[in-house]
């Protein structure tokens, strides 16, 4: 390394995880992205194995060794969310790294702190899942996220399922057929509609991650304005706007009081489609949110949230 400290932040999401190393001025000196760490999915031998590869390939990259990390923060998904593992996920980065200035916490923290700088407010992420989390003087609070199977309402996965389910009624005939129904025919290259089923259902398919990646097919048929898809939409950005709401009462903003948010998370790249929504539902829920446009991308957030934490001594 050229000297002096470096911080070290992990950015863990439900499709993949991206690595930064930082030097004490914010400046990236390597960054490496890899699958997901998200061990309902890849179980603890999984994420084990993609951590210790990312930071490996970031050291690498950079001409650090752990020796030169100050602190390190590892924001993994579905952290905090299973007491019997949340010991076990805190433990590994100290196995990759032989040191403990290191936390482990939420990847929603990444995407505040990388979304407002670590600043007073509230960050909405809709990735493969979806959740809010927000400080305040000091209070925190999370809402969502509760998984993808009763929750994770606005995420890719939420926007595909409902995709999935118009193209479903829509080769059976009890919704017209719009614009999503050809779109994800060709997407596939379906031969006959119910051939979907393998694509879903079948050996290999169906992952959390791959379903949530068929919200661009929604997203498109939404662009060539197909009723359902434009419909999901509205309803995805109004269920962010609730949680957002929900944050805001919970972190004690007062009436009248500005409230800062902003945003992260792929489903996001859908623009102004899932903007415009979510814009209205925080408008009509209460006149003093903010929307505030990220100022950095998530794995830049975990870093910055690592320099928050002066490193203990060396154990």
């Amino acid at each position: 390394m050229m000297g002096g400290a470096c911080y070290l932040g992990v950015d863990g999401g439900g499709t993949k995880t991206r690595f930064v190393l930082v030097d004490a001025d914010a400046r990236s000196l390597a960054q490496v992205e890899l699958g997901t760490t998200y061990v309902p999915q890849v179980g603890l031998d999984g994420a084990r194995a993609v951590l210790a590869r990312g930071i490996a390939d970031v050291l690498d990259a950079s001409g650090c060794s752990p020796a030169d990390i100050a602190w390190a923060f590892f924001g993994l998904p579905a952290h905090g969310e299973d007491s019997r593992i949340t010991g076990q996920l805190d433990a590994l980065p100290f196995a990759i790294l032989g040191h403990r200035r290191y936390a482990c916490g939420n990847d929603m923290l990444c995407g505040w702190a990388g979304s407002l700088a670590c600043a007073d407010g509230i960050n909405i992420v809709a990735g493969t899942g979806s959740i809010g989390y927000g400080q305040r003087n000091g209070r925190e609070a999370r809402a969502g996220g509760w998984g993808e199977t009763f929750s994770d309402e606005g995420s890719a996965h939420w926007i595909a399922i409902r995709g999935l389910n118009a193209y479903s009624r829509m080769s059976d005939g009890r919704l017209p057929k719009g614009p999503l129904h050809a779109i994800v025919n060709a997407a596939f290259g379906l031969q006959r509609d119910l051939d979907l089923c393998a694509h879903v259902y079948g050996e290999g398919a169906g992952a959390r991650s791959d379903i949530a990646r068929l919200s661009k097919l929604v997203a498109e048929a939404a662009r060539q304005g197909d009723a359902e898809a434009l419909r999901i939409y509205r309803e995805a950005g109004a269920e962010l706007a609730a949680i957002a709401d929900a944050l805001r009462i919970a972190l004690g903003f007062d009436a009248g009081e500005h409230v800062p948010v902003s945003w992260s998370g792929g489903a996001f790249s859908a623009g102004e489609l899932l903007l415009a929504p979510f814009r209205d539902g925080l408008h009509a829920a209460c006149p003093g949110f903010e929307l505030r446009a990220p100022l950095h991308e998530p794995h830049i957030g975990a870093a910055l949230y690592a320099m928050r934490h002066p490193a203990p001594p060396q154990r």
